[in-house]
């Protein structure tokens, strides 16, 4: 590799994960000094966001103070391409993964009493702190409607963390608050979220058409007097500040009260640029993307029963489900995880991926290692 000049050595080398990096490293003195190389860094970044999520961190679905076990796997075909050392998934242990963005993870302690907030790369083993906002800090105890969110498609640390604050017990009204590493402050935007009649689910917020998306529960507790009867999504506009409500589906409408029906909403597209809905109700799968923003104009590409989805369990229960990449229902049965094509080149393929071990349900967090920065101030992870 000393034969190839150091340009051409960086640009091929930041097409490679972090984990395919830090290898050459080891072996080879021309490569040895890009991963602390302000320049590389970036233009790997730069790339890594072009590409779609490789892995995955697997937790029990519980309360974020729960201590267990962070997991780390592969996507299908894509064993290689990344990976977390067990130092830090030990330590990560100990912590809850909230959200992710791009190589860049958001996590809070585990302790029920004290809040602890952080932005990890797992791959560099860095973090940065996060002041933990007032609200937070005095109910520690209480479900954080908080994640991290790109302020653009750029590399470094452009990023922010968001925190949806509740104004009073029984107000729809939420202070939305954000705050970026190289401003060091939380900030709150001028106009409140309204939330509309129902309970949100603040922990899938999705990004599309320069707003924040959040799913309503199904659960059967308005009047049908009420204009927030049936579920809905409600978005926040990041530079208006407007809440502005969208329909799902009739189809998805029709039976959402069932006791046994879970609604839940994705990104969809490498630019963000549309939203995935997925039902499952009473072991049928549905799956519907956003057709066109404005009218509101949905597409269905997928219904089908779980168990004419060729899993490898006759009667499976469904534990825990998402979607990545823009083309892969990764779902959960009690003890195992499986990929479920819904695109072109693999529609209706299954794989399995792991067992998993969790006697409850999980949640999954989209990975891919990247040398992305967690932002100025940041130091090695004691682990």
């Amino acid at each position: 590799m000393a034969s190839f000049p150091k340009d051409i050595l960086e640009t091929l080398f930041s097409y490679l994960p972090a984990k395919a990096i830090y290898k050459f490293k080891c072996v080879s003195k021309s490569v040895s000094t890009f991963p602390t190389e302000t320049y590389f860094t970036r233009k790997q970044t730069e790339n890594s966001m072009k590409m779609d999520d490789t892995c995955f961190f697997l937790q029990q679905d519980t309360c974020q103070w729960y201590n267990e076990q962070v997991k780390l796997y592969p996507l299908p075909e894509k064993e290689s391409s990344s990976g977390v050392s067990k130092d830090v998934l030990k330590f990560l242990s100990h912590s809850r993964v909230i959200s992710s963005t791009k190589g860049l993870i958001f996590c809070r302690t585990s302790n029920m009493f004290t809040v602890e907030l952080f932005v990890c790369n797992p791959a560099t083993k860095s973090w940065l702190s996060i002041p933990s906002p007032k609200e937070v800090q005095e109910k520690p105890y209480n479900d954080l409607k908080m994640g991290l969110l790109e302020c653009s498609n750029c590399c470094d640390h452009d990023y922010m963390v968001f925190h949806i604050e509740g104004q009073d017990d029984w107000s729809s009204n939420y202070a939305f608050k954000f705050y970026k590493p190289e401003e060091g402050v939380w900030k709150t935007k001028e106009k409140s979220f309204f939330a509309g009649g129902r309970n949100m689910k603040f922990n899938m917020p999705v990004i599309c058409n320069g707003a924040i998306h959040f799913i309503s529960d199904c659960f059967p507790y308005l009047t049908k007097k009420s204009s927030f009867y049936r579920p809905y999504i409600m978005s926040y506009n990041l530079e208006s500040s407007t809440s502005t409500m969208l329909r799902v589906p009739r189809e998805a409408r029709r039976g959402s009260h069932d006791l046994h029906c879970d609604m839940s909403i994705f990104s969809w597209g490498k630019d963000q640029s549309s939203i995935c809905l997925v039902r499952l109700r009473k072991s049928v799968f549905t799956i519907w993307i956003l057709r066109d923003y404005p009218s509101n104009s949905w597409l269905r590409i997928l219904k089908i029963r779980t168990k004419a989805m060729g899993l490898k369990e006759e009667d499976p229960k469904i534990t825990g489900f998402t979607v990545m990449n823009s083309g892969l229902l990764i779902l959960a049965t009690k003890t195992k995880v499986y990929s479920y094509g819904l695109t072109q080149q693999n529609y209706m393929r299954v794989d399995e991926i792991c067992h998993h071990g969790y006697e409850l349900n999980v949640c999954f967090t989209s990975y891919s290692d990247t040398l992305r920065s967690c932002g100025l101030g940041a130091t090695s992870l004691p682990c």
